[in-house]
């Protein structure tokens, strides 16, 4: 499966579960763009939970709509299953499109625990199918540049990082679609979605953790839900710091609340002996999806300077108009996948990645409930 579209023009047939035109959410707003407007894939199929809204979204992307997964995994023009849904469903998702030989694309968390990430990570590798996971921060040109910038002593002797930021989510009130997200057994949780994002950008530009100390806090016992005003327990953070040390030596603070800022919702220093460089994400404090501007100053500059991100950070949809704003960073995910295919590498994170960060995930979680220090394991887990 690995080789099977490189060196021909094939199209990649793509069914994408959770593609509802009746309830549009982030497979609708997300993935559609990037499989519909990049030359390598096709949208062949989508699945919904309901006949009624399967009908509807086949009628709107004109494709074949399923109202059971496991008929779209079986459909032979499906060459890749990606999964959009709620974290609770995607072990048994993607363990099905693996058994069926399937490509995967899983948003992140890939599963609801690590054991539940790593059973599908090993039977990925067993089947010999390609994976990829939606940890897409890395993939903004921002943080594609400060990398380079910062491996190329831009900035000198990287010292220490902060990172503050917001999550949309997790405030007092909640629309009913997301109240799941308040309870720490469903899997997606402030921790394991917006700062594991916005971790893994930061361990792609600095490196990993070697250790981390942990602080959660459940500032909103109950949330109210919006369209009811019924009420939801809350059993997940709805703030948390995360202190740690980089394999580098780097001083990592990492700090992360529901709600947004008056102020910019997410704002990510990297300080150098010679200079320093912020990210900022001025609407949205969830990285992995949000428009992220470039700032700098060096030497004798006493003030920041926004830095454009050169040309050749966006050369990978070069070719699709409006590219960078049509697409975002889920649309580079895909088009990092095709060329890992055509070329025989493997850029792309994928679920044994997916693994690592469920392991960062736990150490912190334990940090956090002991309140130790934790090492972090960073080997390859398969």
């Amino acid at each position: 499966m690995s080789n099977q579209f490189q060196g021909n023009n094939k199209k990649i047939g793509v069914g994408v579960v959770g593609a509802s035109a009746t309830n549009p959410g982030w497979a609708v707003f997300a993935h559609l763009p990037a499989i519909q407007n990049l030359p390598d894939y096709e949208l062949r199929a989508v699945s919904t939970s309901r006949r009624d809204s399967a009908e509807a979204s086949a009628k709107e992307y004109g494709v074949v709509g399923y109202d059971n997964y496991q008929d779209m995994i079986n459909d032979p023009n499906v060459d890749l299953i990606v999964i959009a849904t709620n974290v609770d469903t995607h072990y048994n998702i993607a363990k099905a499109a693996i058994e069926a030989g399937k490509m995967v694309f899983s948003e992140f968390p890939l599963g609801v625990t690590t054991e539940e990430a790593y059973d599908l990570a090993s039977r990925a590798k067993a089947a010999g199918v390609r994976t990829m996971v939606g940890t897409q921060a890395r993939f903004s040109p921002a943080i594609q540049y400060a990398h380079d910038l910062v491996k190329e002593g831009y900035i000198g002797e990287v010292l220490s990082t902060t990172m503050n930021g917001t999550s949309l989510i997790w405030g007092p009130v909640t629309p009913k679609k997301f109240a799941y997200t308040y309870d720490v057994t469903k899997g997606a949780t402030l921790l394991t979605s917006p700062t594991l994002h916005a971790i893994d950008g930061l361990n792609y530009v600095l490196g990993d953790y070697d250790n981390v100390s942990a602080k959660f806090a459940i500032r909103f016992p109950e949330v109210k839900v919006l369209e009811d005003e019924s009420t939801v327990k809350v059993t997940a953070p709805t703030h948390l710091a995360i202190t740690g040390t980089l394999t580098s030596g780097v001083l990592s603070t990492v700090v992360y609340r529901g709600e947004t800022s008056r102020d910019a919702d997410m704002r990510w220093e990297i300080n150098g002996s010679k200079g320093q460089l912020v990210i900022i994400a001025e609407n949205n404090g969830n990285i992995q999806n949000t428009a992220l501007k470039l700032f700098g100053g060096v030497g004798e500059q006493t003030n920041l300077t926004e830095m454009e991100v050169p040309s050749k950070y966006f050369d990978i949809v070069k070719d699709i108009p409006d590219g960078p704003s049509k697409l975002g960073n889920v649309g580079y995910v895909y088009a990092s996948f095709a060329k890992d295919l055509r070329e025989g590498t493997q850029v792309t994170p994928d679920f044994a990645h997916a693994v690592k960060r469920h392991r960062l995930a736990d150490a912190i979680t334990k940090a956090n409930e002991t309140g130790t220090t934790q090492k972090v394991d960073n080997s390859n887990p398969l």
